[in-house]
């Protein structure tokens, strides 16, 4: 046995006695309803043998046939014995489970309250379904097995030694080889158990973790990396099931074993057997115990323990062990999506000195348009209706833009085609002059943000969430950002530029700030902000835009009320049949929708 797996013993234990001390009453019925069933084990090897031998090859036929008919009895009261055995077993079992869910949501309630370790608990959903069920299932196969085995074995070795003790000495040695072959794989079977189950939670929390951040995912280009590691994770988990296959073969060798050795064994002793007086009753007697008591019991408590037991010590451990220590939070990394602290609120990548192809691309954008669309089209399904229709734009470096339209129009659309993060069904999109689609995300990063709605602030200072698109910047570029976001009050209260920032503590437009101010920091010329200020009051939006906007790049912001449109060089309006760009004035006087969305914003 592993240190780990004695370990494991040995955290077990008290609380396993604890819980079988309180269910004395139901474990004594039990055991009265398995004597019950070691009696009739005993009595159905009897009754064949003297059927035989004081039956019918004593010419009494009618002697014979009672005594089949005392088997046929005790077979039939299997049944009955079969269900008192059900019916005590609910008992232990059940309230196991129901003390497995209350722990393991324990532990997941704790690790999320203030104070303890912190951190989504991703584990503790294949705690609540899959283990739990595997650990109730698990102990109820158990007692049953161990149960049987146990009184059906003693049931039939006596009705052997009773039958005649030569027949043991033919009989025991293979069960005991089976048995010792079969013990053999029982702490590698464990180990290869424990390896499946930590496989299974990481591919789950993986999987959790990567739908939750579908959207920085294909914003930040991550994706592919993320699918990586989803097949290593599944990789492992196939190697895990190999190895306990593996194990299984063997324990399958076992079973044959100990399963048809002893038959084969007796059938080959019929000669030496009958030398020393054993009768042909006591020989098909023997052959009853075999085949119809001992080896299905001894069958099943292998395959239950190799499979069951092995499962229920690693389960019980997971679930009732001592909490695993907090992992260390990584550090951030662009490839990483949203673990590395970018998330759903700024889509974008590192610097552009750090972009492969920055260069290629600021040499080819001197004079290209900062975004250009052509003649693009996208419909979200081959028969839908398409979201934008065969749209031209145009949108001169330096200029700011802002897109309105009613609610479901195609704005978010819009700014994801112009980031990158989505492919037109036809047409084309550029920035700075070349095509976007397909491009790698490296070279996207170093010319757009994307500020979405739900901005996200990462586990780290103030300073690291401000300075992760830009990381050289300096301290007094981060103070200037502070200060023309209005975010002193904040900094001072959250403790200064290295405090740690815990984002659940900010409302929603603290965090819309905080994102603001990392996209102005940034190096990229494009910032693209769908609904970005929408947490904002007036005025902090108002200052937000301003400052945005006298950077130096172009923005397109997606505007959430008419003064952010009003503050745009240009507007532009989708209305789901015909797009119309042009300023302020221009648009009142040819956009009747544009004319309603004012009065909406001035009502």
């Amino acid at each position: 046995m592993t240190s780990a797996e004695a370990g494991s013993l040995r955290r077990l234990a008290p609380p396993a006695r604890r819980f079988l001390a309180h269910r004395k009453g139901v474990l004594v019925r039990l055991g009265l309803w398995s004597l019950a069933e070691a009696g009739q084990a005993f009595l159905v090897g009897q009754a064949v043998a003297r059927s035989v031998d004081e039956g019918f090859l004593a010419g009494d036929p009618r002697r014979g046939l009672l005594w089949l008919g005392v088997a046929l009895v005790a077979v039939l009261s299997g049944a009955r014995v079969v269900r008192g055995v059900f019916a005590q077993l609910a008992g232990v079992t059940e309230p196991l489970r129901d003390g497995l869910v209350r722990r393991a949501v324990d532990r997941s309630m704790a690790r999320a309250a203030p104070g303890g370790p912190g951190g989504t608990d991703r584990a503790a959903v294949s705690r609540l379904t899959n283990q739990v069920e595997i650990a109730r299932d698990s102990f109820a196969g158990l007692v049953l097995t161990l149960r049987s085995f146990v009184f059906t074995a003693a049931g039939a070795l006596l009705g052997l030694l009773s039958l005649h003790p030569a027949l043991l000495v033919v009989v025991l040695p293979p069960l005991a080889a089976g048995l010792a072959l079969f013990l053999v794989t029982l702490r590698p079977m464990a180990a290869a158990q424990r390896r499946a189950l930590a496989a299974d939670e990481a591919l789950g929390e993986h999987a959790a973790s990567a739908r939750a951040a579908l959207r920085d995912l294909a914003a930040c280009g991550t994706g592919p990396g993320v699918e990586r590691r989803g097949a290593e994770l599944v990789a492992d988990a196939a190697a895990a099931a190999r190895t306990l296959a593996g194990w299984a073969a063997v324990r399958t060798a076992a079973l044959g074993v100990a399963g048809h050795l002893p038959v084969l064994a007796l059938l080959v002793a019929v000669g030496w057997l009958r030398g020393r007086g054993v009768s042909v009753g006591a020989l098909l007697g023997a052959f009853t115990y075999l085949v119809q008591s001992l080896l299905p019991a001894l069958h099943t408590l292998m395959t239950a323990l190799g499979a069951a037991g092995s499962r229920l010590l690693v389960v019980l451990d997971r679930i009732l062990g001592p909490e695993p220590e907090p992992e260390p939070e990584p550090e951030p990394e662009p490839e990483l999506g949203p673990e590395s602290g970018l998330g759903p609120g700024v889509e974008s990548g590192p610097s552009t000195a750090s972009a492969p192809g920055a260069a290629a691309f600021a040499v080819h954008t001197a004079a290209a348009p900062a975004v250009e669309l052509r003649a693009v089209t996208l419909s979200y399904g081959v028969r839908a209706e398409p979201v934008l229709d065969a749209l031209d734009l145009r949108v001169a470096p330096g200029e700011h833009l802002a897109v309105v339209g009613p609610s479901g129009i195609g704005k978010s659309t819009l700014t994801r085609l112009v980031a990158g993060t989505l492919a037109p069904s036809r047409g084309e999109v550029r920035v700075a002059g070349r095509a976007v689609t397909g491009r790698p995300a490296a070279e996207l990063a170093a010319l757009r943000v994307l500020v979405p709605q739900d901005a996200y602030v990462f586990s780290g200072t103030v300073g690291d969430n401000l300075a992760y698109l830009r990381t050289d910047a300096s301290r007094a570029e981060l103070g200037a950002a502070i200060d023309v976001f209005g975010l002193a009050p904040l900094v001072e209260r959250l403790g200064g530029p290295d405090a740690t920032v815990r984002p659940a503590e900010l409302s929603p437009g603290e965090r819309q700030l905080v994102a603001l101010a990392r996209a102005y920091l940034s190096p990229a010329p494009l910032l693209l902000l769908d609904e970005a200020t929408c947490h904002l009051d007036p005025a902090s939006e108002a200052r937000a835009e301003e400052a945005l906007a006298g950077r130096s790049g172009t923005l397109v912001v997606v505007a959430h009320r008419l003064s952010s449109a009003v503050r745009a060089d240009r507007i532009l309006v989708l209305d789901g049949v015909r797009a119309q760009c042009g300023t302020h004035a221009e648009l009142l006087g040819r956009s009747p929708l544009y004319r309603d969305l004012t009065g909406h914003w001035n009502s």
